[in-house]
């Protein structure tokens, strides 16, 4: 006997509805584990985050005592240079070429007299001084700067990568 083929139609329309049911359902499983995935990568994301802030703050405040070390060095060592104590060294023999004639006597009209005191430090030798502590210290900012930007980048590559 032949089926009925509204019977037929009800089937096949059963089956595609009971497979488009289970595929709908089978997606929402897939997007709530996705979710839950989703969740837990950020928290853990979050936690590494906190961490890496942690650190970076670290170096931050060690860079923060550097530099002001350094700027105590070099108030103290301007102070120096102001007071006269740092000097920049002179020769203590002059050089004179092998052929010169021998000079005659210096009478006492002719033998010239420094303007100043040799012990006084002048003003282009303080300002040279000054500039000297300048670039010193720039440099010694610059080098701590540096190395608390390598140590912050080793760090975090650590915490994101995992200890090596």
């Amino acid at each position: 006997m032949i089926p009925n083929p509204w019977v037929i139609i009800g089937v096949i329309i059963f089956v595609i509805s009971t497979f488009f049911y289970g595929h709908h359902k089978g997606w929402n499983q897939r997007d709530a584990e996705m979710q839950a995935e989703i969740a837990i990568k950020n928290e853990e994301s979050r936690t590494k985050e906190q961490e890496m802030n942690v650190k970076l703050n670290e170096q931050s405040s060690k860079l923060l005592e550097a530099n002001n070390g350094i700027a105590e060095k070099q108030t103290a060592l301007d102070r120096a240079i102001r007071s006269g104590r740092v000097r920049l060294p002179t020769p203590s023999c002059v050089q004179a070429p092998t052929n010169t004639s021998i000079a005659p006597t210096n009478s006492p009209e002719t033998t010239s007299k420094p303007d100043g005191s040799t012990d006084q430090a002048s003003d282009a030798e303080r300002a040279t001084l000054q500039a000297i502590a300048e670039i010193v210290a720039q440099g010694d900012r610059n080098t701590a700067q540096l190395n608390a930007c390598i140590d912050s980048y080793n760090q975090v590559r650590e915490t994101v990568n995992g200890k090596p």
